[in-house]
């Protein structure tokens, strides 16, 4: 194997679900190069590519199906930010998680759908029949997160879509 193939396959190993762009950016090689060895890479089956959410993740192919959707969706600032916010404080109000993560209430929304798809959030109701959100599993989503450790340029991304969804908030 190509030493810039062992290169991919290792950051991969190390970041599972890392993305096509994050690959480019922490490895400082060229996209078309990326490509070209991640398509050899998964013809060999030595990495497996999962789309999730309009992004591919690249994991290894010991990686469960149901862990490669939750470690991509614990990629995303917001995503972490709420189950963090669950972790911290237990079940809670959606409308106490958005105040808690800073976000509009849109924007939880749109990430609990993809929480509660991964089977990382639950949505209960409480006595008076109000939602209440709650971890599913709190050692799995505390396993989930710790494997992921998200980089600064996507740390900028999603810093930016709360800016602009606050931006439009105010109209």
């Amino acid at each position: 194997m190509s030493d810039t193939r062992e290169q991919i396959r290792d950051h991969v190993a190390a970041n599972p679900g890392v993305h096509f762009r994050a690959l480019v950016r922490d490895l400082d090689l060229a996209t078309g190069q990326v490509q070209y060895h991640l398509r050899r890479l998964r013809r060999a089956d030595r990495l497996v590519g999962e789309e999730v959410d309009g992004r591919t993740h690249y994991f290894e192919p010991a990686v469960d199906p149901v862990a490669r959707r939750q470690l991509a969706v614990c990629r995303r600032e917001t995503a972490r930010d709420v189950l963090l916010a669950l972790a911290e404080a237990g079940p809670a109000r959606p409308n106490t998680v958005a105040d808690a993560v800073g976000v509009a209430r849109s924007t939880l929304e749109y990430h609990l759908d993809r929480l509660v798809a991964a089977d990382l959030v639950e949505k209960r109701r409480d006595e008076g029949d109000r939602v209440r959100l709650a971890l599913t599993d709190d050692a799995l989503v505390a396993r989930r997160l710790d494997a992921v450790t998200p980089t600064a340029p996507d740390r900028l991304v999603d810093r930016f879509t709360r800016l602009v969804d606050d931006l439009l908030q105010g109209d």
